[in-house]
């Protein structure tokens, strides 16, 4: 793909089931990424004026590169930008993770109510309340420790929760097997945390934001710099734009769990006032909203990963799936943030 977008369309036929927004829409069959497309009955996106205004918006973010994937969920119409690239996860991949947890719930190979001991060597990087509320409290819940993943980013929830199911292969492989091949788990956090600023795997001793960023600059620049470029090419732990909207997709229709479950994901996402500033601040005030950001620390001046991914309804009752990924850049975090706000307003107007 060139420097701008592509763009597909898709035959609007089976009745859509937006689980996670609710609404009356017209439906979607599904697709897969390449296949050959006819134009819909549903309004058309105004695809030109996007391409422009982010190609406009992409030339701001360089020496970094910025992936954009924007989906009428009621025909599959679709546009991307450097779709096909893939880009480091961050906390997006709790929500994927989400996912796959209550799926094996519904398969009846866990219990929300289960209980989960915690462990000295169960504990992970920063953001972590588990791991701060540790020796004095050692039991949570599948339900809390879900709740603290997918609603708080919670790094010892989530890797605790993606051991009980298998671990970051058996998510892949679940992901995989519902036609989801460009998202991808690897590691745990503990292990990809570290990494990614040229530490070993996490230590209790690093517990707590203050310790953790004292081993952090312990860690000599050039290290942390070479750790941090291996990280940004590193294919692990990683989605495209395009993989993205096909989960958001599949999610948002039903395909992946059932609509109770569906629902509880919601309700935990709308606990999570991180990202704020991002694509909510670009919307509406009227339009609904769910979504899952993620952020890497900056090292050495550049940040390696500052994304939102979500579904977003306005007040028309069309819905659409959005993903901004953010890669290698070096602007601070207040401008990161207001180019995925500049992002969705523009996706917006695509949509009339």
């Amino acid at each position: 793909m060139g420097r701008f977008g592509s763009r597909v369309g898709a035959d609007a036929s089976l009745p859509r089931r937006n689980l996670l927004i609710g609404g009356l829409a017209l439906a979607a069959a599904a697709c897969q990424n390449n296949a050959p497309l006819t134009a819909s009955d549903s309004r058309p996106m105004k695809l030109d004026a996007l391409e422009a205004e982010v190609g406009r918006i992409a030339d701001r973010c360089r020496p970094g590169v910025l992936g954009v994937g924007l989906m009428n969920l009621e025909n599959l119409e679709t546009w991307l930008l450097n779709g096909e690239r893939p880009f480091p996860m961050q906390s997006v991949a709790k929500l994927p993770l989400g996912a796959a947890v209550l799926a094996e719930m519904e398969a009846g190979h866990l219990r929300l109510d289960e209980v989960v001991q915690v462990q000295e060597t169960d504990l992970s990087p920063p953001f972590s309340p588990v791991a701060d509320a540790w020796p004095q409290r050692t039991q949570w819940t599948v339900r809390e420790l879900l709740a603290e993943a997918v609603g708080q980013s919670d790094n010892t929830a989530a890797d605790l929760l993606m051991r009980r199911v298998g671990g970051p292969g058996a998510i892949t492989a679940w992901l995989v097997s519902e036609r989801i091949e460009e998202v991808r788990l690897d590691r745990y956090a503990r292990e990809l945390q570290p990494q990614s600023v040229g530490l070993m795997p996490f230590r209790s001793a690093w517990r707590g934001e203050a310790a953790y960023l004292q081993a952090i600059t312990a860690v000599p620049p050039a290290q942390q710099q070479a750790a941090t470029a291996r990280y940004m090419a590193d294919p692990q732990d990683t989605a495209t734009p395009r993989g993205m909207l096909n989960f958001l997709q599949k999610l948002d229709s039903g395909q992946l769990v059932s609509p109770a479950s569906a629902q509880l994901l919601l309700t935990l996402l709308k606990q999570n006032t991180a990202g704020a500033t991002r694509l909510r601040a670009g919307l509406p005030p009227n339009a609904s909203l769910f979504h899952k950001s993620g952020t890497s620390r900056t090292i050495q001046g550049v940040n390696p990963a500052t994304n939102d991914v979500g579904v977003f309804t306005l007040p028309n009752n069309r819905s659409y799936a959005i993903a901004v990924f953010l890669s290698g850049t070096s602007l601070d975090g207040v401008a990161l943030d207001q180019i995925i706000a500049e992002i969705a307003r523009a996706a917006v107007r695509a949509a009339g």
